[in-house]
């Protein structure tokens, strides 16, 4: 955790500032809690999303499918079984991050559109599963879903969101700044060249599935609780578009630049929706300029501000120069 919040990484520590100081903001406004906690939902998935694509180099368009998983089984948990919100939320993700594994081991000998091509499929069966199984998942009727009684008042479950990002964002800053991260990030530079070096590239492809299925079907069952209700029409392929959309134009492989993807995507449709029609144009445009200005991401744009401290071999070249240069003046010296 202090790695997290040393002034080396100044933009994480303000976003998680952010996301302390936002409760206290904004009062007791619904409308604005409601964008906050859509705010933490979908920064969770893009997170967990970018781990996949910006770090790994795997494609996914099939995300939303997982969300739909991470809800539904908050709400057959809840609702059929009767178990504890602090045992079905992780359980979300366990039982989200098996599927990803059943996705990931057939798909660790794919890549590039095949691989696009399966995660599609996934994401488009997932609400057809949940249509026709209505014995399980209530069919178009959906299942609702009640929050315990300590956290029925929004305010207080906000502030279990808030703890869940924050730890979310912590966990995963510290798996890709891990040897885990680094071996991800090899396989995504070069296959045959990480096979080289000792990675077991089928192992370490199928665990990038199952660690971002993880933490996204945890964001699925936050969702879950906060609506109070789960449906197959929560989260569809345009949903698994817009994730892309958020780490594309915050930045690939950045946490702070999925975080910053998240916050824009969700504020966006609420300041144009008065604009009947032009809210999905004006977020093509929007991921099309960035593409074309600033293909690295907003959060390029925090790194041109960056003082970067000069290396220790810099340094210690600079130390022998100052040093060559003393003894010189110390030697004319001593001729006069």
């Amino acid at each position: 955790m202090k790695q997290l919040f040393t002034n080396r990484k100044p933009w994480l520590f303000l976003l998680v500032l952010l996301f302390l100081a936002y409760p206290f903001i904004v009062g007791q406004s619904v409308y604005l809690i409601s964008i906050f906690v859509m705010v933490c939902v979908y920064a969770i998935t893009a997170m967990a999303l970018d781990l996949l694509i910006g770090f790994g180099g795997q494609v996914s368009i099939g995300h939303a499918g997982f969300l739909s998983v991470g809800g539904y089984t908050v709400a057959i948990l809840t609702t059929k079984l009767g178990l504890p919100f602090l045992l079905v939320l992780p359980l979300s993700g366990v039982i989200t991050g098996i599927i990803g594994l059943l996705i990931g081991l057939p798909a660790v000998r794919l890549s590039g559109n095949f691989l696009a091509v399966v995660s599609l499929g996934f994401g488009l069966s997932i609400p057809q599963i949940a249509l026709n199984w209505d014995s399980l998942t209530g069919g178009y009727s959906g299942l609702p879903l009640a929050r315990p009684e300590w956290l029925s008042n929004d305010s207080q479950f906000i502030y279990v969101i808030i703890l869940m990002t924050v730890v979310i964002i912590w966990i995963l800053h510290n798996i890709v700044k891990s040897r885990l991260g680094r071996a991800f990030v090899a396989i995504r530079e070069s296959e045959v060249a990480a096979q080289a070096t000792g990675i077991n590239v089928p192992l370490y492809k199928t665990l990038m599935f199952v660690i971002s299925a993880f933490f996204t079907g945890i964001a699925g069952g936050l969702y879950g609780y906060w609506i109070g209700f789960v449906s197959p029409n929560d989260f569809s392929v345009f949903t698994s578009f817009l994730l892309l959309g958020m780490i594309v134009i915050g930045g690939l492989a950045s946490i702070p630049g999925a975080i910053i993807g998240a916050i824009i995507f969700t504020v966006l449709p609420e300041l144009t929706k008065s604009l009947i029609g032009l809210t999905n144009i004006i977020i093509g445009i929007a991921i099309v300029g960035i593409i074309l200005f600033r293909p690295n991401g907003l959060i390029s744009l925090l790194e041109m501000f960056r003082i970067k401290k000069p290396s220790k071999k810099v340094m210690d070249e600079q130390e022998v120069y100052l040093s060559d240069l003393e003894q010189g003046g110390a030697a004319r010296d001593a001729n006069v």
